[in-house]
């Protein structure tokens, strides 16, 4: 099982999805369409490994996260983790929800903005993964289903109880916790869940479009952004702004702010360096 990556990332050979660097743009898919892509508990620490390697990895500026063969994850693969589940005794079954909790916390941790391209089927901890991404593009077609009741288990799986409601609110959260119901596409973007919506063969174009104009931006403001945007969860509105005008005043001190003060006065696109 992987649990560490050491050096750059583009030197990395995944070994259970697929991960493709391009422009400061990193798009991990998950390769199994044969499945609908479930997750094994190796690519479970594969990725959360990825993302983690990534918060020393200046030249990853952005994230994209989606599924091969039209769907983006079934959720835990039934034959390679739900039936060895059922053999393990409690502490096993801790070591097992402790280790799906730090793929969403590696994807809250790291820097990077994380984009979630979200076609056809995402259930269960793919419906996770898709809510702990920073935006999501989906289609018309697809079904986002937190499904966990489903199978006898508690909608509080891998932080849903904490991030669906900051998401959708609380009584649209509470609906799809209890009813285990599919998200259809439209609905999710009516809800607040999905960015956009966009046609299925052109979701990845978008999804990639998104992530370079992000990665082209300032990149330790975006990393703040997302920090405070995580840590002001739990701040009164007080604390909040205390903390954000600390986090500005460090943003003030990069090459960035400056070269987009230059810009300006020389009438031209800053272009950012992340410094």
């Amino acid at each position: 099982m992987i649990t560490a990556i050491s050096g750059p990332l583009a030197s990395y050979a995944a070994q259970h999805l697929r991960l493709d660097i391009e422009g400061g743009v990193a798009t991990l898919t998950l390769n199994r369409p044969e499945r609908k892509n479930p997750l094994t508990f190796d690519s479970y620490a594969e990725m959360a490994a990825i993302l983690r390697a990534a918060t020393h990895d200046d030249a990853v500026k952005a994230f994209v996260v989606t599924g091969a063969g039209g769907n983006f994850c079934s959720g835990g693969d039934v034959h390679e983790i739900i039936g060895p589940l059922l053999d393990r005794d409690t502490k096993g079954l801790m070591q097992f929800t402790a280790m799906t909790g730090e793929l969403v916390k590696a994807m809250r941790a790291c820097p990077q903005p994380i984009i979630a391209a979200i076609d056809g089927i995402a259930a269960g901890a793919g419906a996770i993964i898709a809510m702990a991404s920073d935006i999501r593009l989906g289609t018309a077609r697809a079904k986002t289903a937190f499904l966990f009741n489903r199978v006898g288990l508690a909608g509080c799986d891998m932080g849903a109880c904490a991030i669906l409601p900051r998401i959708i609110g609380q009584g649209r959260a509470s609906e799809l916790l209890y009813l285990g119901r599919s998200l259809g596409g439209e609905e999710a973007l009516a809800w607040g869940f999905f960015n956009a919506i966009h046609e299925p063969d052109v979701l990845q174009g978008a999804a990639a479009k998104l992530a370079r104009e992000i990665a082209e931006g300032p990149n330790f403001a975006h990393a703040m952004t997302k920090r405070m945007l995580q840590m002001e969860w739990a701040m009164s509105l007080d604390q909040a702004i205390e903390a954000e005008a600390v986090a500005q005043a460090l943003c003030m001190t990069t090459q960035d702010f400056r070269r987009a003060y230059d810009a300006f006065v020389a009438k031209q696109r800053p272009q950012f360096k992340g410094d």
